[in-house]
Order: C-alpha cells, then structure tokens, then sequence
C-alpha cells in the first residue's frame, strides 16, 4: 500500500514540475508566433496539459494490465472524470485564488467570444456523448457515426479558433511572455529551438507521470477493494488536472483572465470530443450510476458557467457555485457505493 501511495505522490509531483516548464514555454511560444492568448490558452495550453488525462485513458484502454474490465473502468473514469473536474472544481478554485483581491462580486474577464465559443462546443459534444451510453453496444455504425461527429465538432473548433486569432492579437489579446526561458537559467539561449526543447522535456514529464499514476491506481484500487471505476473518476482527474489547475491559477492572479479561461475551456473543448470518441468505440459506454451522474452534473456546471459568460465577464460568485456541483458529486456517488 505504502509503495503504491509514493508511488502516486511521486506522480504528482512530477506532473506539477512539468506543468512550470510546459506554461513558462508555452508563453513564449504564442508570443514568438504572434498569436491570441485565445489560441495559446484554448489550443496550445489545452492539448498540451491535457495529455497526462489523455494518456491516462489511452494507456489504460489499449496498453493495461490483463484484466480488461479494470482497463475499461480506468479508461472510461478518466475520460469523464477529466471535464467533470474542469467544469466544477478548477473553476471553483480559480475563484477562490483571487476571491481575496477581487471579492465575490468582482468580474473574471475573459475575452468573450472565445469563452462563448468554447463552451457551446462542449455542451454540443458532450450532450453527443452521453446520448452514445444509450447507444447498444452492438450497434457498432451508430456508435462510429456518433464517434466520428465528435472528432468532426473538434477540428472545426480549431479551424474557427484559429480563424479568430488575428483579430484577437490586432485587438490587444496577443500572447505576451513576462518570465525567461527556465532552460535559460542554465545559460542555454532563449531562442525558438530552446523554447521547443523545453516544450518536449515538459511533454515527456507530463506523459511519465500519467504512466506511472495508471499503476498506482491499480494498485491501490486493489488494496482498497474499491471500484477502480470509482477511483479513476475521484482521483485520477484530480492529479491529472494538476497542470490545468495550477496553470489557471498562476494566470488568474496575474490578471491573464483570457489564458486562464481558456487552459481551462478548451481542455473541456479537447477532453468533450475527442476522448469520447475513443471511449464509445473502445469500452462499454454505458450509463452506469457513477457515469451518469458525473455526465449530468458535468453538462449541468458548463451550462451555468455559459449563461453567466457575459460581455462584462463572470461574476466570482457564480464560479464558486460550480465547486458545489463537485461536491453534490461526490454525495451523489459515495451513496451510490455505501
């Protein structure tokens, strides 16, 4: 047990270390490139500190242990435990991380048409995904068709991201870097070959921790006699959303409100899609209680964060409501299991 929960620990660490080196490059990318924050923050932040909950499920599915229903339950846990997490905890914790200095009636300010767009592409996707559960599974061409909808919904999310960005960057909402290069505190040059460098070593952290995790939430799942269904949806998004978390979190309190929203919508946007498609066509998929109350309280929190998303931005108050979503969750899926 003991190895096990160092083992995750560890993990997590890692996770959290890569996470630095991946946002500290990832600014100086979007600037040296002459893009929206809206991009940086939706595209490039979003993919690329959602790889260890991509891996997770990927991993788990195609590359776990011998026992496939433990590799299902993994895989389909994280898939929805990932926006699960984003839409309801890391919001809440954005909020409270600058409760102190903008108070409960103060305003978040992401740029608007990005955090509009973001959001109504994942209650599209998400609704999609959910109505697949009630899918037979032997209907292999509806789930094919519904899966192939979803990748479809994310490559025109893109397209029409990147359509935006020129205007965004002629309109003020361009990628600035405030930091150096980590690599360049150890007199390496801060150029373009050293920012890719340093994107692959946080890359490569981010894709070991998620590998290592996958091992220590077997083992504890087996210890503990706890579903590893209900374990990956309770504590594999919560590591693996550590860079999104944090990542908001440091941009947040810079006043970064664009690039914060958007690590954290657009990681919704890329885990909505994308993920599901891989899950409906390689699992089970079906509604479970875990599943479907995680599905509905997921849709439930985006749904508010979207009808508060005005011109003026969210109010703080209404951020901190999606950590109640969680939190009913959690009541709702621990007496499920009692």
């Amino acid at each position: 047990m003991h190895e096990f929960v160092f083992e995750l620990v560890v993990m997590l660490l890692l996770i959290l270390v890569a996470a630095e080196l991946f946002t500290n490059a990832l600014e100086h990318l979007g600037q040296a490139l002459k893009i929206s924050e809206g991009v940086t923050g939706s595209l490039f932040a979003a993919v690329g500190t959602a790889l260890p909950e991509t891996m997770v499920p990927l991993l788990a599915i195609l590359a776990g242990g011998q026992n496939v229903n433990i590799n299902e339950e993994i895989g389909v846990g994280a898939i929805l435990g990932a926006p699960l997490m984003l839409a309801t905890l890391s919001t809440c914790l954005m909020a409270l991380s600058i409760l102190g200095k903008r108070g409960a009636q103060g305003r978040v300010r992401p740029e608007h048409t990005g955090l509009v767009r973001d959001l109504n592409f994942f209650l599209i996707a998400f609704v999609l995904a959910a109505v697949a559960m009630y899918v037979p599974a032997d209907m292999r061409y509806v789930r094919a068709g519904i899966s192939m909808a979803l990748v479809l919904t994310y490559f025109i999310y893109i397209m029409l991201t990147l359509r935006a960005s020129s205007q965004l960057v002629e309109a003020g909402h361009g990628t600035e870097a405030e930091d150096q290069l980590f690599i360049q505190k150890l007199g390496l040059p801060g150029n373009m070959a050293m920012t890719v460098l340093q994107l692959l070593i946080a890359l490569a952290l981010l894709v070991t921790g998620a590998k290592g995790f996958i091992h220590g939430v077997e083992g504890v799942s087996h210890i503990l006699g706890v579903s590893a269904l209900l374990i990956s949806l309770l504590i594999i998004p919560i590591a693996t959303e550590l860079p999104e978390k944090v990542n908001s979190i440091l941009w947040i309190r810079k006043g970064k409100d664009t690039l914060a929203f958007g690590n954290i919508t657009g990681a919704m946007v890329f885990q909505g899609t994308l993920l599901p498609a891989i899950g409906i066509m390689l699992t089970p998929w079906q509604p479970r209680i875990e599943v479907l109350s995680g599905t509905v309280i997921t849709l439930l929190a985006a749904l508010w964060l979207r009808m508060h998303a005005r011109t003026d931005g969210l109010p703080v108050w209404a951020l901190l409501i999606n950590g109640a979503f969680y939190v009913t969750f959690l009541v709702v899926t621990l007496a499920g299991h009692a």
